[in-house]
């Protein structure tokens, strides 16, 4: 009898909320939507999906109106949590034990998205988990790995292809900060001890806070206006921001991985 392969990483805190991943699904259903709806096979991965199944569920709701027959497959190391999801598997949703390996049957997924997981290893670990789940993607298909807050009003992450990481996006919600850069707690594993002077992600929340105090006087139109003026602002400077204005208005970013690159 064939023995079952150890899962790859370690159990996490798991912690769960409804909608805490609203933002970073937006995201997928929004301007990564296209790679579903061409995928030959629509199987996405929530990997370390936490304590509950909170997140594949909302996930498999929210893509499902991308593409009606996406299949979501929530994968924990955590054998409990697994078994205490199983009840809620149907049509397009199921649950399995795993890691970074992903235990898909040889199948490979198109979109993989991991939120709160490797924030919780040591920094010189997150290269290699990175590498084992972008080995295991589909042609075309993308790993998120991103950080939130615990209710999800701070987002960031990180997309990466076959090729490595191509772009940081930050997404908050207007009310919920002071600055722009009081997102730095929640940025993703490879960057969250990088915002530091002399460091490129640090020299853009710096960019970040200036725009927005510089963008003072629209406040008065609202939040929106000056988080819209905050990021022309940017793009005016320099900054390579790969979305524009329709994105900008959900309180999100997304700029080139290379402007962001620890040094």
């Amino acid at each position: 009898m064939q023995k079952l392969q150890k899962p790859v990483g370690n159990v996490t805190r798991g912690t769960t909320n409804p909608n805490r991943l609203r933002r970073v699904d937006r995201w997928l259903a929004g301007p990564q939507g296209w790679r579903l709806r061409r995928a030959a096979d629509p199987l996405i991965v929530d990997l370390g999906y936490g304590a509950a199944p909170t997140t594949a569920v909302e996930l498999h709701a929210r893509l499902g109106r991308v593409r009606p027959d996406v299949e979501i497959m929530g994968i924990e190391i955590d054998a409990a949590r697994v078994r205490a999801a199983k009840p809620l598997e149907r049509s397009g949703l199921s649950f399995r034990q795993g890691g970074f390996e992903l235990p898909a049957d040889g199948r490979r997924p198109v979109m993989v998205r991991a939120f709160n997981v490797l924030r919780q290893y040591s920094e010189d670990e997150y290269r290699a988990h990175w590498d084992m789940v972008l080995s295991r993607l589909a042609p075309g298909g993308i790993f998120v790995d991103g950080t939130c807050d615990e209710i999800g009003r701070r987002s960031t992450w990180v997309e990466l292809d076959s090729n490595g990481p191509v772009s940081l996006s930050i997404s908050l919600r207007f009310g919920a900060f002071t600055l722009p850069s009081d997102v730095a707690e929640r940025l993703p594993k490879a960057l969250i001890h990088r915002n530091v002077p002399g460091e490129k992600v640090h020299a853009l929340l710096q960019a970040m806070d200036q725009a927005w105090l510089t963008a003072a006087p629209q406040a008065s139109y609202g939040n929106r206006q000056r988080w819209l003026a905050m990021c022309a602002d940017l793009r005016a400077s320099g900054w390579p921001l790969m979305t524009g204005p329709a994105r900008w208005r959900l309180g999100e970013i997304t700029v080139a991985w290379d402007a962001v690159a620890p040094s």
